[in-house]
């Protein structure tokens, strides 16, 4: 499993350089520059990683003027603040941008990743107990799954060797995975091409597999069981292909995505904050970001240039 990091001044400072490097400095050249962009997207990183709300994460800068040092924050934003960045900073296109940022700043040295695992997981939008639900099963069916009708869902590619989420796309279940494949695909950064991908069989499509490998010159190696079993091998090239010559030597690293499931839902939580589709979406991305700046750490610091930099005030 990745190392990732238990210092909130670390991730701080990784967070910092990652912004500037990617936003720009105020958002309009009215802004009353109290404080930067990287600034307030440093304090919602801060936010998903002491799984707080924003009242919650005012308050811990507020008492740790230290780590407010790390990324040159001088007043601590009011909570509404950070509550309306969120919906600037964390648009599909920005928060895009900087986990694109955050994966070239690992595989900028080998400049492709060869295998990558694509999958999606669901995630709470309430803070109801499990006890509750155990015992709400006892009594009619009718009532069982009332508050599960719709839930968030997580859908990542991750490279199955560091562990770094390299494309994400928030959606909502229940729902048939294959759906958002070519999405979520599209959504890959155009510098760090991926070669191989492999998936469960919930994207198992003949259509996903000619697209991808015409279309994105991307192999797949996806189980071709969805659906009723024919007699002999299916009659679409591509899956018949997948059941004459399956890859199971790289198959059998899908479960790596599955870790960085685990990863974020033990570090970070699985509950969100957001109870709006839209909300919910920017806390997925923000997860996600979160997710990739634990890990990158290692190579963000490895630089002892940026470490002094970001830790001289100490």
């Amino acid at each position: 499993m990745s190392t990732t990091t238990k210092s909130p001044k670390q991730l701080a400072a990784a967070a910092y350089r990652i912004a500037r490097g990617t936003l720009p400095e105020y958002n309009s050249r009215y802004s009353p520059r109290k404080f930067t962009q990287p600034q307030l997207l440093v304090c919602l990183v801060l936010k998903t990683f002491f799984n707080t709300d924003y009242r919650g994460i005012v308050q811990i800068l507020d008492d740790w003027p230290s780590l407010c040092t790390v990324f040159e924050l001088k007043t601590v934003p009011h909570f509404t603040t950070l509550q309306k960045a969120s919906h600037r900073l964390l648009k599909s296109r920005h928060a895009g941008k900087l986990i694109e940022c955050s994966v070239s700043s690992v595989i900028d040295t080998r400049k492709a990743v060869p295998l990558a695992a694509l999958d999606a997981t669901g995630l709470q939008s309430g803070h109801i107990s499990p006890y509750f639900y155990k015992i709400r099963s006892k009594e009619a069916s009718y009532r069982k799954w009332t508050h599960f009708t719709r839930w968030p869902k997580l859908a990542v590619i991750a490279d199955v060797k560091t562990h770094l989420i390299i494309s994400v796309h928030p959606t909502r279940g229940p729902g048939r995975d294959c759906i958002h494949f070519k999405t979520i695909i599209n959504k890959l950064p155009a510098d760090v091409p991926v070669k191989h991908i492999v998936a469960d069989a919930g994207y198992d499509s003949e259509d996903n597999h000619r697209w991808a490998r015409t279309k994105k010159h991307i192999r797949t190696t996806i189980p071709a069981t969805v659906g009723r079993a024919p007699k002999g091998l299916p009659k679409t090239t591509y899956r018949r292909a997948m059941k004459r010559c399956f890859d199971k030597r790289s198959y059998c690293q899908r479960w790596q995505v599955e870790t960085v499931f685990s990863m974020i839902k033990r570090l970070l939580g699985y509950t969100l904050y957001a109870h709006s589709y839209h909300g919910q979406c920017r806390e997925v991305m923000l997860l996600a970001l979160t997710h990739n700046l634990m890990i990158i750490l290692l190579s963000l610091l490895a630089n002892e240039l940026f470490y002094r930099a970001a830790f001289s005030s100490f």
